[in-house]
Protein backbone atom coordinates (compact mmCIF):
# COMPACT_ATOMS: atom_id res chain seq x y z
CA UNK A 1 0.00 0.00 0.00
CA UNK A 2 2.52 2.31 0.78
CA UNK A 3 4.67 2.15 -2.62
CA UNK A 4 1.38 2.06 -4.46
CA UNK A 5 1.02 5.64 -2.35
CA UNK A 6 4.54 6.33 -3.41
CA UNK A 7 4.13 5.95 -6.83
CA UNK A 8 0.80 7.59 -7.06
CA UNK A 9 2.80 10.81 -5.68
CA UNK A 10 6.14 10.35 -8.04
CA UNK A 11 3.58 10.12 -11.12
CA UNK A 12 1.05 13.44 -9.81
CA UNK A 13 4.92 15.16 -9.44
CA UNK A 14 5.41 13.94 -13.12
CA UNK A 15 2.27 15.51 -14.87
CA UNK A 16 2.64 18.25 -12.73
CA UNK A 17 6.02 19.12 -14.21
CA UNK A 18 4.90 18.13 -17.93
CA UNK A 19 1.75 20.73 -17.30
CA UNK A 20 4.01 23.46 -16.11
CA UNK A 21 6.70 22.85 -19.39
CA UNK A 22 3.29 23.42 -21.14
CA UNK A 23 2.32 26.48 -19.64
CA UNK A 24 5.45 28.06 -19.47
CA UNK A 25 5.34 31.27 -22.25
CA UNK A 26 7.63 31.58 -24.61
CA UNK A 27 9.34 34.89 -23.67
CA UNK A 28 10.35 32.63 -19.98
CA UNK A 29 12.13 29.84 -22.23
CA UNK A 30 15.76 29.43 -21.07
CA UNK A 31 18.53 29.31 -23.90
CA UNK A 32 18.38 25.44 -23.28
CA UNK A 33 14.55 25.30 -23.69
CA UNK A 34 14.48 27.22 -27.10
CA UNK A 35 17.44 25.37 -28.31
CA UNK A 36 15.16 21.82 -28.06
CA UNK A 37 12.64 23.55 -29.48
CA UNK A 38 14.62 24.52 -33.05
CA UNK A 39 16.74 21.03 -32.75
CA UNK A 40 14.43 18.25 -31.08
CA UNK A 41 10.92 18.86 -31.30
CA UNK A 42 7.61 18.61 -33.33
CA UNK A 43 8.75 21.40 -35.25
CA UNK A 44 12.00 21.15 -35.67
CA UNK A 45 14.76 18.03 -35.81
CA UNK A 46 18.14 17.19 -36.27
CA UNK A 47 19.66 15.17 -39.08
CA UNK A 48 22.54 13.80 -38.59
CA UNK A 49 25.35 12.47 -41.47
CA UNK A 50 28.15 10.52 -40.35
CA UNK A 51 31.54 10.71 -42.15
CA UNK A 52 33.98 7.88 -41.41
CA UNK A 53 36.13 7.59 -44.52
CA UNK A 54 38.91 8.88 -42.52
CA UNK A 55 38.27 7.79 -39.01
CA UNK A 56 41.74 5.89 -39.36
CA UNK A 57 44.67 6.75 -39.42
CA UNK A 58 46.96 6.70 -42.53
CA UNK A 59 50.07 8.56 -43.51
CA UNK A 60 49.30 11.92 -45.10
CA UNK A 61 52.95 12.60 -46.64
CA UNK A 62 52.78 14.30 -49.98
CA UNK A 63 54.55 11.63 -52.35
CA UNK A 64 58.15 11.77 -53.48
CA UNK A 65 58.84 13.60 -49.93
CA UNK A 66 61.96 12.19 -48.70
CA UNK A 67 61.27 9.24 -51.01
CA UNK A 68 57.56 9.11 -49.28
CA UNK A 69 54.54 7.51 -51.58
CA UNK A 70 51.36 8.04 -50.98
CA UNK A 71 49.74 4.82 -49.23
CA UNK A 72 46.02 7.08 -48.81
CA UNK A 73 43.44 6.84 -51.42
CA UNK A 74 41.83 9.47 -50.32
CA UNK A 75 43.17 12.48 -51.95
CA UNK A 76 41.60 15.02 -49.37
CA UNK A 77 43.73 13.93 -47.01
CA UNK A 78 46.57 15.33 -48.70
CA UNK A 79 44.96 18.52 -49.21
CA UNK A 80 43.55 19.45 -45.95
CA UNK A 81 45.17 16.86 -43.84
CA UNK A 82 43.24 13.72 -42.13
CA UNK A 83 40.86 14.14 -39.59
CA UNK A 84 41.47 10.52 -38.20
CA UNK A 85 37.24 10.48 -36.62
CA UNK A 86 34.32 9.98 -37.64
CA UNK A 87 32.69 13.61 -38.89
CA UNK A 88 29.41 14.33 -38.18
CA UNK A 89 27.29 17.22 -40.13
CA UNK A 90 23.89 18.48 -38.50
CA UNK A 91 20.86 19.33 -41.01
CA UNK A 92 18.42 21.23 -38.44
CA UNK A 93 15.67 21.19 -40.23
CA UNK A 94 12.47 23.22 -39.15
CA UNK A 95 8.91 24.36 -39.99
CA UNK A 96 10.14 28.08 -40.01
CA UNK A 97 6.19 29.40 -40.17
CA UNK A 98 5.68 27.53 -37.24
CA UNK A 99 5.02 30.07 -34.26
CA UNK A 100 7.52 27.98 -31.69
CA UNK A 101 10.03 27.66 -33.80
CA UNK A 102 9.93 31.70 -34.59
CA UNK A 103 8.98 32.25 -30.99
CA UNK A 104 12.42 30.24 -29.99
CA UNK A 105 14.75 32.28 -32.61
CA UNK A 106 13.21 35.58 -31.31
CA UNK A 107 14.09 34.21 -27.31
CA UNK A 108 17.07 33.48 -27.93
CA UNK A 109 17.91 36.87 -29.71
CA UNK A 110 16.65 38.13 -26.26
CA UNK A 111 18.66 36.27 -24.09
CA UNK A 112 21.88 36.94 -26.07
CA UNK A 113 20.92 41.21 -26.03
CA UNK A 114 19.06 42.13 -23.28
CA UNK A 115 19.71 45.68 -23.64
CA UNK A 116 17.57 45.73 -27.02
CA UNK A 117 15.36 48.98 -27.86
CA UNK A 118 11.60 48.68 -27.21
CA UNK A 119 10.59 48.98 -30.40
CA UNK A 120 12.92 46.35 -31.46
CA UNK A 121 10.91 44.05 -29.00
CA UNK A 122 8.17 44.95 -30.36
CA UNK A 123 9.07 44.08 -33.86
CA UNK A 124 10.45 40.69 -32.90
CA UNK A 125 7.47 39.38 -31.55
CA UNK A 126 5.52 40.62 -34.40
CA UNK A 127 7.48 38.31 -36.11
CA UNK A 128 7.46 35.31 -33.38
CA UNK A 129 3.35 35.56 -33.35
CA UNK A 130 2.66 35.80 -37.20
CA UNK A 131 0.56 33.82 -38.54
CA UNK A 132 1.19 32.32 -42.26
CA UNK A 133 -1.80 31.70 -43.95
CA UNK A 134 -0.55 30.68 -47.71
CA UNK A 135 3.06 29.30 -47.24
CA UNK A 136 4.84 26.39 -45.37
CA UNK A 137 8.25 27.43 -44.76
CA UNK A 138 11.30 25.14 -44.01
CA UNK A 139 14.36 26.83 -42.60
CA UNK A 140 17.21 24.23 -42.56
CA UNK A 141 20.95 25.35 -41.59
CA UNK A 142 23.41 22.95 -40.76
CA UNK A 143 27.27 22.84 -38.39
CA UNK A 144 29.62 20.31 -38.45
CA UNK A 145 32.18 18.91 -35.83
CA UNK A 146 35.28 19.76 -38.34
CA UNK A 147 34.67 23.24 -40.04
CA UNK A 148 36.46 21.91 -42.86
CA UNK A 149 33.54 20.08 -43.98
CA UNK A 150 31.07 23.72 -43.75
CA UNK A 151 32.64 25.37 -46.66
CA UNK A 152 31.01 22.38 -49.15
CA UNK A 153 27.95 22.68 -47.81
CA UNK A 154 27.20 26.21 -47.76
CA UNK A 155 28.42 26.47 -51.00
CA UNK A 156 25.93 23.66 -52.18
CA UNK A 157 23.44 25.34 -50.17
CA UNK A 158 24.21 29.06 -51.36
CA UNK A 159 24.64 28.17 -54.78
CA UNK A 160 21.39 25.96 -55.28
CA UNK A 161 18.36 27.88 -57.08
CA UNK A 162 14.70 27.03 -57.26
CA UNK A 163 15.16 25.00 -60.78
CA UNK A 164 17.45 22.44 -59.61
CA UNK A 165 15.97 21.63 -56.18
CA UNK A 166 11.84 21.75 -57.49
CA UNK A 167 12.02 18.33 -59.24
CA UNK A 168 13.38 16.19 -56.23
CA UNK A 169 11.88 18.34 -53.03
CA UNK A 170 8.69 17.86 -51.42
CA UNK A 171 6.65 17.62 -48.29
CA UNK A 172 4.66 14.44 -48.42
CA UNK A 173 1.74 13.02 -46.33
CA UNK A 174 0.86 9.49 -44.67
CA UNK A 175 -1.87 9.26 -47.48
CA UNK A 176 1.53 9.49 -50.66
CA UNK A 177 0.17 12.66 -51.49
CA UNK A 178 2.73 14.88 -52.27
CA UNK A 179 3.27 18.76 -52.34
CA UNK A 180 6.16 19.82 -54.53
CA UNK A 181 8.67 23.07 -53.89
CA UNK A 182 7.45 26.20 -54.67
CA UNK A 183 10.34 28.17 -54.30
CA UNK A 184 14.07 27.96 -52.64
CA UNK A 185 16.18 30.77 -51.23
CA UNK A 186 19.65 30.61 -50.09
CA UNK A 187 20.90 31.06 -46.78
CA UNK A 188 21.08 34.71 -46.03
CA UNK A 189 22.96 36.69 -43.02
CA UNK A 190 20.03 36.00 -40.81
CA UNK A 191 21.48 33.27 -39.88
CA UNK A 192 17.80 30.87 -40.39
CA UNK A 193 19.19 29.06 -42.84
CA UNK A 194 18.03 28.13 -46.47
CA UNK A 195 14.62 28.84 -46.89
CA UNK A 196 11.98 25.90 -48.62
CA UNK A 197 9.07 27.24 -50.04
CA UNK A 198 5.72 25.38 -50.64
CA UNK A 199 2.22 26.63 -51.21
CA UNK A 200 -0.13 25.90 -47.84
CA UNK A 201 -3.37 24.42 -49.77
CA UNK A 202 -4.03 22.75 -52.75
CA UNK A 203 -7.45 22.92 -55.01
CA UNK A 204 -8.09 25.37 -51.55
CA UNK A 205 -7.68 22.83 -48.99
CA UNK A 206 -5.01 22.94 -46.52
CA UNK A 207 -2.55 20.25 -47.60
CA UNK A 208 -1.70 19.36 -44.43
CA UNK A 209 -4.60 18.57 -41.10
CA UNK A 210 -4.67 17.53 -37.93
CA UNK A 211 -5.56 13.56 -39.90
CA UNK A 212 -2.47 13.84 -41.90
CA UNK A 213 -0.69 11.69 -39.90
CA UNK A 214 2.95 12.53 -40.38
CA UNK A 215 4.48 14.93 -42.77
CA UNK A 216 7.87 14.39 -44.55
CA UNK A 217 9.74 16.73 -45.74
CA UNK A 218 12.49 15.39 -48.53
CA UNK A 219 14.79 17.71 -51.00
CA UNK A 220 17.46 15.93 -52.81
CA UNK A 221 20.16 17.81 -55.27
CA UNK A 222 23.59 18.56 -56.06
CA UNK A 223 25.83 21.34 -57.08
CA UNK A 224 29.65 20.81 -58.55
CA UNK A 225 30.19 17.63 -56.19
CA UNK A 226 28.68 18.05 -53.27
CA UNK A 227 25.34 16.43 -52.96
CA UNK A 228 22.40 17.45 -50.32
CA UNK A 229 20.21 15.17 -48.80
CA UNK A 230 17.38 15.64 -46.19
CA UNK A 231 15.14 13.52 -45.24
CA UNK A 232 12.69 13.79 -42.13
CA UNK A 233 9.58 13.11 -41.21
CA UNK A 234 7.41 14.81 -38.42
CA UNK A 235 4.39 13.63 -36.67
CA UNK A 236 1.01 15.95 -36.78
CA UNK A 237 -0.45 15.31 -33.96
CA UNK A 238 2.77 16.57 -31.85
CA UNK A 239 2.53 19.73 -33.67
CA UNK A 240 -0.67 21.13 -31.75
CA UNK A 241 0.18 24.44 -30.07
CA UNK A 242 -2.16 26.40 -28.07
CA UNK A 243 -4.90 24.81 -28.96
CA UNK A 244 -4.03 24.52 -33.13
CA UNK A 245 -2.05 22.92 -35.70
CA UNK A 246 1.49 24.54 -36.04
CA UNK A 247 3.28 23.99 -39.21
Amino acid sequence: MRKLAIATVVMSLFTAGIMAQKLKSWDQWSKKDAQKVLDDSPWGQTQTDTDTSQMFFSPTTAPGVNGARSTSNDSSRQSQGATNQAVNTNYRIRFFTARPIRQAFVRLMELQQPNLPKETIERLNAFANLQSNEYIILAVAFDATDQRYSGPVMQALGSATTDLAKNDTYLERKDGKRLFLTEYVPPGKDGFGARFIFLRAIDGKPFLNPDSGEVRFYSQFSVGSRGIKLDKRFKIADMIYDGQLEY
